[in-house]
């Protein structure tokens, strides 16, 4: 079975999920033709609800529905939260790579640092729950007056231009930087790395 990301032309994830009696033959012939065409194939070890593309965005919309619900911050707060913030690092790393930097001692030291305040998190969190109506209704206003529903079509054109431009962006980038820059020093000789990471 194969799950791509909507839209595919644009987005290249493809989530190739062999079941137990699919030869390994047949999984590296399915991933090196999606390679072949452009996509970027991953491979589901075995068959799971949503798949992983599904439960990972999932998880930040049942967060960021949280959050709006429980009068945290209104929807175009959380939408800037993640352009502005976590995005910009998503768009050309994933999670684990993005914390593997994000602490002097790499994916080891983050999670010394922040595990315990991390598992804090949803221990003060209720269980998860369907989006009632009512909340469903507010962040659907909230939209609206930010994007009128004649809008919608104008504004997925410009999506779409802003994904193409970011498919340039990342393919020049590949292109012209082989390896990462070494890190830079302050006037003290010490790496930029060593100072307070960012979460």
């Amino acid at each position: 079975m194969a799950h791509p990301a909507n839209p595919p032309y644009l987005i290249p994830i493809v989530e190739v999920v062999p079941a137990q009696w699919t030869a390994p033959e047949v999984v590296r012939r399915a991933t090196e033709m999606y390679r072949s065409v452009g996509q970027e194939p991953i491979v589901v070890n075995r068959e799971l609800h949503g798949f992983i593309l599904n439960r990972l965005q999932g998880a930040l919309l049942n967060e960021a529905f949280r959050l709006v619900e429980d009068g945290y911050a209104d929807t175009e707060a959380i939408d800037k939260t993640v352009a502005c913030g976590l995005g910009l690092r998503w768009s050309f790393m994933g999670p684990f790579e993005t914390i593997d930097l994000n602490a002097p001692g790499g994916i080891a030291d983050y999670a010394q640092r922040y595990g315990d305040l991390y598992f804090e998190m949803t221990q003060h969190d209720a269980p998860a729950h369907r989006w009632s109506d009512d909340l469903i209704r507010r962040v659907e206003s909230e939209r609206r007056k930010a994007l009128p529903e004649a809008g919608l079509n104008e504004r997925s054109a410009w999506r779409d231009k802003r994904l193409m431009l970011l498919a340039a962006h990342k393919a020049q980038a590949v292109r012209s930087v082989d390896d990462p820059a070494p890190a830079s020093t302050d006037e003290g000789g010490g790496s930029e790395r060593a100072l307070s990471p960012r979460r």
